[in-house]
C-alpha cells in the first residue's frame, strides 16, 4: 500500500471519530498519531488532509451536496461522506493529482471500508463533482483557492 493510500486511511479514521466524539478535532487527531504507526510521510498528507477538511468543510460539503443532488450528507453513511470529503478535499486543493487517480482511490477505499454499493456512490458522486470542477470557469478559480506547497 502506497503513502498516500496509507494516508488517505487514517484520515478517514480520524474524521470517523469527529463524528461521533464532541471533543477537539485536533486533540482527537493528536491521540490517533500517537498509536498510529505510521511514516512521517503518511503522517504529514494523513494530517493536512484532516486540517484542510475540518477548516474548509462548508466549501467541500457544499461541492459534494450540489452534486448528491438526491442525498443530504446527513443521511448518507458516515463512512461514504468522509470518503466523499477526502477526494473533494484533494480534488479542489491538490492539483498535482489527476482528478483520475483521486476517484479511483476513493473508490477502492469504498470497496474495502464500506462495500460494493457504496463504491457506485462514491463514483458517481465524485464523477459529477469532477465534471463540475471541468467547467469552463470553475477549474482555475477552485483549484488557485488552496493550492499546496508541492514540497
Amino acid at each position: 500500500m502506497g503513502n498516500r493510500r496509507k494516508a488517505r486511511e487514517c484520515a478517514l479514521q480520524i474524521l470517523f471519530q469527529t463524528e461521533f466524539n464532541s471533543a477537539d478535532p485536533a486533540a482527537l487527531a493528536r491521540t490517533y498519531w500517537e498509536h498510529q504507526k505510521a511514516t512521517s510521510e503518511v503522517r504529514a498528507y494523513g494530517a493536512w488532509l484532516v486540517e484542510q477538511i475540518l477548516g474548509r468543510r462548508d466549501e467541500i460539503d457544499g461541492a459534494v451536496q450540489s452534486a448528491s443532488k438526491n442525498w443530504r450528507l446527513a443521511r448518507m453513511a458516515v463512512v461514504d461522506r468522509n470518503i466523499l470529503r477526502i477526494a473533494v478535499c484533494e480534488l479542489l486543493y491538490e492539483p498535482a493529482l489527476a482528478p483520475a487517480i483521486v476517484i479511483n482511490e476513493a473508490i477502492e477505499i469504498a470497496k474495502k471500508y464500506s462495500g460494493r454499493e457504496s463504491a457506485v456512490f462514491v463514483n458517481g458522486v465524485l464523477d459529477a463533482v469532477g465534471k463540475s470542477l471541468r467547467g469552463p470557469a470553475a477549474k482555475p478559480a477552485a483549484r488557485a483557492r488552496g493550492q499546496r506547497d508541492p514540497s
